[in-house]
């Protein structure tokens, strides 16, 4: 492990906004941010732009930046203090383990930003769009809490519309090129540092917003699978994911 890596990791631990697999927060992040207005989680948030960036124009609302990566998590949490932004946290964990620091309905929106699309059909249950991931989701989100997914990924797009089509999803918004020219929310003009590189800069940026289905999202995978398997061609789309 690199020098810079390792001084970011003891940086972290003194972050009093990073906590890194911490007991006890299932149903207390409000009494962690002191107040009880609505939570927006980002999930797999590399640098956590979207985080900062949110904290920064809704102060009247708290976010959370989850990843498992601590370097990058460092960049996001220290803009975050230097700034002042008492309505963001940050959170090291696995996505797969977010039960375990959430509880039922204690988070208002999901953000998923430029995730890692796993285009190997072999990894497609890494897809963070993937049902086992909604049955997460489903838990730990408010009745209509809303899921938002950025990515310059065809593949993942076209997963995730499979998905909201077999599993009942109710796609609210559905922008297969966010930059064509329509007017978008001020939450969509934020550039994630992915999205100013070249990679991503030079391919459609596909935005969808949607609601998880009230009752329990039935086991489908096995079907889901196949399908993918027969639409999707194994290896890597035009392009190629670069880390966050």
């Amino acid at each position: 492990m690199g020098q810079k890596k390792l001084i970011r990791f003891e940086a972290i631990k003194t972050f009093p906004n990073v906590l890194q697999n911490p007991p006890g927060m299932k149903g207390k992040w409000n009494e962690f941010f002191r107040n009880n207005n609505p939570i927006t989680l980002e999930l797999a948030c590399g640098k956590a732009e979207y985080t900062v960036s949110l904290g920064r124009m809704y102060p009247e609302r708290n976010f959370i930046g989850v990843d498992l990566k601590g370097n990058r998590l460092y960049i996001g949490a220290k803009k975050s203090l230097a700034e002042g932004l008492t309505n963001t946290s940050f959170l090291r964990i696995q996505i797969e383990a977010m039960q375990t620091y959430f509880a039922d309905g204690e988070a208002d929106e999901i953000w998923i930003t430029f995730p890692d699309p796993q285009l190997r059909t072999s990894k497609a249950k890494k897809r963070l769009t993937h049902p086992r991931f909604l049955r997460l989701y489903q838990q730990v989100l408010r009745k209509n809490g809303f899921v938002h997914l950025k990515t310059d990924s065809t593949s993942l797009y076209n997963f995730t519309l499979l998905v909201a089509e077999m599993y009942g999803l109710d796609i609210v918004t559905n922008i297969s090129d966010l930059h064509a020219g329509e007017e978008i929310s001020p939450e969509l003009k934020i550039k994630t540092h992915y999205e100013s590189l070249d990679i991503a800069g030079s391919n459609r940026i596909y935005y969808l917003k949607f609601r998880l289905p009230e009752a329990r999202i039935p086991d489908l995978d096995a079907i889901l699978l196949e399908k993918v398997k027969e639409t999707e061609i194994t290896g890597v789309e035009q392009g190629h994911y670069h880390e966050k």
